[in-house]
Parts: C-alpha cells; structure tokens; sequence
C-alpha cells in the first residue's frame, strides 16, 4: 500500500532558491531511494521550519527512509526532528486529483 511520510524540523535556512542551490545534490540522491515515489519540499522561513511530505510504495521503504533521514540530520545537529507515516486512501485520494 502507498505510503505518506511527512517529516519537519527546525531549520533556520537557506530558504527559497538558496535553499534548492544547496540541497540539489540530497533531491537527486532522494531519487534512488527503495520504494521512493516523489516528494514535495516543505519550508517555513518565518517559523523556521522545513522538511518534506513523500510518497513511497510502501510503509516498509517509508520506515527505511526516516530512519536513514533522522540519523542524517542529526549527525548535522538538527534536533527536534518530527516524523509521521500514514497509509494512503488511494480511493479518495483519486478524487481529489492525488499525484498516486
């Protein structure tokens, strides 16, 4: 079943296109994670926050992911890492014109 995974964290930038200068590297190698799908980054300047909502085949490469992810941020000292998986209503998802 398809899985959501939605992560956020303190982050106090780059945002905006400095943000996608510095992080272009990690988006290319998010790609040939097992199970990846997509995923659309999320960011925050004026609370600062980011983080990310993704889509992977299934909760099993979604687990893998967030685990690989959160020991990864926090090797670079970013505490307060929240991250939350969810099973994907296909069915009422299509409706509302989901990219599944």
């Amino acid at each position: 079943m398809k899985t959501i995974l939605q992560v956020d964290f303190p982050f106090s930038g780059p945002f905006d296109q400095e943000m996608a200068q510095a992080m272009a590297g990690l988006a290319h190698s998010i790609n040939e994670e097992p199970g990846f799908i997509w995923k659309i980054w999320t960011e925050n300047a004026a609370q600062e926050q980011a983080g990310g909502v993704y889509l992977f085949e299934n909760e099993a490469s979604a687990q893998q992911y967030l685990k690989k992810h959160t020991a990864r941020l926090e090797e670079a000292g970013v505490t307060g890492i929240r991250g939350r998986i969810f099973a994907v209503n296909e069915a009422l998802s299509a409706v509302n014109k989901a990219p599944l």
